[in-house]
Formats: structure tokens, sequence, C-alpha cells
């Protein structure tokens, strides 16, 4: 109700100012615990056990300011990031576009962060508090071997981070897509992978929604193969279906209401490639509990969630617990394991 009152006078305000204050408001709340571990709703991933199945994406905390804060909205787990070896600016102003009546943001931040020595010091500070924190990993906008920018980032961060989540789907980087394609894709988790080195640290990959099926076969064999942890489904997309706002022209990833059925589909996509081998995150339009008990359905054992906060404000998480448990027990599934990929025909 708060938020719904305040919501005009913040969007009066330019999108990153908002945001911006945003963060420095949770910086003076207190750090809370993540929820208990609800037995319907807890969920193990790559080793890890979630709390809950709603996590926030990258993007709203990229300098690992207030992940704790946000435990407190009933997140089950935190990504910080995209995090960079060097601090950059990210590119410019303006960069941050609400479309209010489309219920989407369209970015090109282009990876803007404090840098990893930063980063470091705010997760070391925070490190005897619990809850999963991911760290969302990218390479610098003029990198000479972005493959090395990757390997640096792996061998700071695994030490600190609950996983890692390698970025190579922001369409705000130029040419950082490229790193999809099979050869390059291969060399560059070969030397994630060498980089992590006996660190038990799970690695997940971030990929677009605008891949081909070729890409997704390719991408999920080579998954496969190096055994990676999970594949995180999907970042912003560069398509622009049809939109109302004034800033539909705008360049950069579109996020929100309008990338929800192009994400679904990318996952489903990726659960059939796969044969349900290796775990899904769903990410991308995600709104309600209704949106999210279709990407589980859909084989997500994980979902996060950033843009609808704009719009439904930071009670959005609890309110998609809640609307799972009782989603779950209409459809007669004990736990929502049961349920991850039951929309897929053909995969156990």
């Amino acid at each position: 109700m708060l938020f719904t009152l305040a919501r005009p006078a913040i969007f009066t305000l330019d999108a990153e100012h908002a945001h911006r204050l945003t963060i420095a408001a949770l910086r003076l709340a207190p750090a809370s615990a993540p929820p208990r571990a609800d037995p319907m709703l807890a969920m193990r991933v790559a080793g890890l056990d979630f709390p809950m199945p709603v996590g926030l994406a990258p993007g709203f905390d990229k300098n690992a300011e207030v992940p704790h804060a946000m435990f407190g909205f009933g997140f089950g787990f935190v990504e910080i990031g995209t995090v960079t070896p060097m601090a950059q600016k990210g590119n410019e102003r303006p960069r941050l576009f609400r479309l209010v009546e489309d219920k989407a943001v369209i970015n090109r931040m282009g990876f803007n962060n404090d840098g990893a020595e930063a980063v470091v010091a705010r997760l070391k500070a925070g490190q005897s508090r619990p809850g999963i924190i991911g760290v969302n990993i990218g390479a610098n906008k003029d990198s000479a071997d972005r493959i090395a920018d990757y390997a640096t980032m792996t061998q700071i961060m695994v030490p600190l981070a609950r996983y890692l989540t390698v970025n190579i789907s922001s369409p705000n980087t130029p040419g950082l897509r490229a790193l999809q394609d099979a050869g390059a894709l291969a060399a560059l988790i070969d030397a994630v992978l060498a980089a992590r080195g006996n660190h038990s640290c799970p690695v997940f990959l971030k990929l677009a929604p605008d891949l081909e099926p070729a890409d997704i076969d390719d991408i999920t064999r080579i998954a496969l193969e190096k055994r990676l942890d999970a594949l995180i489904v999907s970042n912003t997309t560069i398509t622009r279906p049809a939109l109302h706002s004034r800033h539909a022209g705008e360049g950069g990833g579109l996020s929100g209401e309008p990338l929800r059925d192009l994400a679904q589909q990318c996952l489903r996509d990726f659960r059939a490639s796969s044969g349900g081998a290796i775990p899904l995150i769903g990410v991308g339009g995600i709104a309600s509990a209704e949106d999210a008990y279709a990407r589980i359905r859909a084989g997500a054992s994980l979902v996060q969630l950033y843009s609808a906060l704009v719009y439904e404000g930071p009670g959005l998480a609890a309110k998609i617990n809640r609307g799972l448990k009782a989603l779950l027990t209409r459809d007669g599934f004990a736990t929502l394991a049961d349920a991850v990929g039951v929309d897929v025909v053909g995969v156990d």
C-alpha cells in the first residue's frame, strides 16, 4: 500500500536517479536474515539449499551495497553485479527508461560498476552473515582479452561467492554476445573452470533469449560436456514486440512484461534440449506467482526478478512465495520440486 501511494512521486524522478535513491535508503536499513526454509518451496540446486525459490536478479544491486537488506523482502537468494575487473562508468546517460504503459524497462547501462576491488571489500564485510549471494561477472568494455577478464574475475570471486554467474548475454557491451558462439563459449568455460581451481563454488551461465534453435543445442551440449552447474534463462532482449511507450525506440535490452513469453519459450527450449540434465533458473518478465509457476512447470528450479519490482513494489517476492504454495496445493504437488518441468512433453 505504501509503495502504491509513493509510486507516482517516484515516477516523477529519472529512473536511474530513483534507483540510486532506493539503494541509498536500503543502505540505512538493517541487514536481514534470509527467510526460513519452507518445506514446500525449498530447493536444492548445484549443492546449495535455497530456502525460497524467488531470487533477486542482478542489476538491482550491482556493487554489493545492500544484498542482506534484500533478504528481508522474501528473496531466497540475491545475485549482485555485473562486476568487472576494473571499475567502469558504463554508457552515457540517459541509459535507463521506464516503459510504464508496457510495464517494461529498457536499459543500456553497459556494466557500470565499482570494480572487483570495491565489491570484494563489501562482500568480505558481510561474509559472516547468512544467505546465498551469487556474483554475476563480466568483462570490461575496453578489454583486450575478455576471456582473461572472466578468468580473473573467477579467481577473485570464488572464495566469496556462493555461486558465480558468467554473464555473456548483455546486449550493452559490444561483441559480448559473440561469446555464446560454440567455439568461443567452450574456450571461455574452460578458462573459467581452470581459474576456479579446487574451489567448490558452482558456476552458472546466463544466456540471451535471442537465440536460434541450433545455438540452444550447441550451448546445452557444451554446458553438459563441461559440467556447468546451471543455466540462467534469460537476459534482456534486443527484439521489440509491439510497445506503447514513448521510450519504445530506445536502444538497449528490453525487460519486464513484454519479455515474458519470449523468456518462457526460451526456457522450454533449453529444458527440451537438455532433457532436464542441467538445472535451469528462469528470469525475464516474471511479475506474479502465476508467471513464476509457469516458469517452474516449464523446467525452472528457481526464478529471479528485478524489473517487476519497479511496478509491483518490494513486497513482490513474498507475495509470489505465498502464491506458489497455493498453486502447488491446488494442483496436488507436495513440493515445488515435483512441479519442475511437468509441462515439457517428453522430458523426465
